[in-house]
């Protein structure tokens, strides 16, 4: 993430934020999303506390933190290891917080049909526990990811908010889920509770190996080590990629947001557009040519569809511009460019011949 000294939409937020100091719990704070919340809000002058149990997040991202933002503002962070699944550890983490982002959840289509009672457990059982923790702490407002999965076999291009289809995945019915019980709760116990329906983010931090690593960081490692990548499907399935940066812009936000109905408490974030995974493959080819030199890379190996994947993705960011006033500020080109300089910097002289 830059340190936002600049005149950006999320340099002017952390501006204001830094003469209202307030206390944030960022859950999944060792995760990908997470620690990049965990670190904006601290270079913001914040008091932020973290909530990770290490199930996908690392102790190399709060590592990574600390260097980053220096030793006295890292002393503004306290870093709590428990799980979501835990009521108890969930209500230790909410006391004396202002605002929480929650951020843990268990990820993946494919990991979701694999094994659906986990999924089940941290996204539902984890998400009840930190809204009733919240609500007995008194936190101002809670903003939680939800995932632009719940639009399920909806044909519609650009997905809005109000129309949603069935969900093809136990992980698309878990945020489901979660969206329904915020409403339930913002009208059962008068709370503030914002879901952010995340569309296929990506950035620095984000895994790169496992069986459910996201396609972009996993594509650049396996082009960086020369190995050959693999698509689902014929290469014109598409998403509307979202670089992380949008991400945090869109949480503070929603956070601060005045005047958001809870009938309406539901946003795209996205880019607003749509980049085929073909389309996808070359920019990081291109990029990784860019800082390689004259090196190429192999053409992709195309196999079978995978079962609960959406055909196309394209948010209609609308709502949230509205309302939120969000503006991403970071397209899928220039985010790449960032991404894939991270990468390969971490890389450094491990780049091996392409085979």
């Amino acid at each position: 993430m830059a340190d936002h000294e600049d005149g950006s939409a999320i340099g002017r937020i952390l501006a204001k934020l830094k003469d209202q100091p307030k206390t944030w719990l960022v859950t999944g704070a060792a995760g990908f999303i997470g620690s990049h919340l965990t670190e904006t809000l601290l270079r913001a002058g914040q008091r932020v506390v973290g909530l990770d149990n290490f199930a996908t997040g690392s102790r190399e991202n709060l590592d990574d933190i600390e260097q980053r933002v220096g030793s006295v503002l890292w002393r503004q962070f306290n870093f709590l290891e428990g799980d979501i699944v835990c009521a108890d550890d969930c209500r230790a983490a909410a006391q004396g917080i202002d605002y929480i982002l929650h951020q843990a959840a268990l990820g993946s289509v494919p990991r979701s049909i694999e094994d659906p009672l986990s999924s089940h457990r941290a996204n539902v059982d984890g998400f009840v526990n930190i809204v009733l923790a919240g609500r007995d702490a008194g936190v101002k407002r809670i903003v939680y990811a939800s995932s632009s999965s719940v639009y399920g076999d909806s044909a519609d291009l650009p997905k809005r908010e109000d129309k949603t289809g069935r969900p093809l995945s136990p992980y698309a019915a878990t945020k489901a889920i979660d969206e329904l019980y915020a409403r339930i709760f913002a009208d059962v116990y008068q709370l503030s509770l914002v879901g952010l329906r995340y569309f296929n983010v990506f950035g620095p931090r984000q895994a790169p190996d496992g069986a459910y690593a996201a396609v972009i960081p996993r594509w650049i490692q396996r082009l960086i080590n020369g190995e050959r990548c693999a698509i689902y499907g014929d290469g014109e399935t598409s998403r509307d990629f979202c670089y992380v940066e949008n991400v945090v812009q869109a949480n503070i936000l929603a956070a601060l947001a005045d005047g958001v109905a809870s009938n309406e408490a539901v946003f795209n974030i996205a880019a607003g557009g749509r980049t085929s995974l073909i389309e996808l493959y070359r920019l990081i080819c291109a990029e990784l040519m860019r800082l390689a030199g004259e090196r190429t890379y192999p053409g992709p190996d195309f196999v079978d569809f995978r079962q609960g994947d959406v055909r196309h993705s394209h948010a209609d960011i609308g709502h949230a511009s509205r309302v939120l006033d969000y503006k991403p500020e970071k397209n899928v080109p220039d985010g790449l460019a960032l991404t894939v300089e991270w990468f390969f910097e971490r890389a450094k002289q491990t780049i091996r011949p392409a085979k």
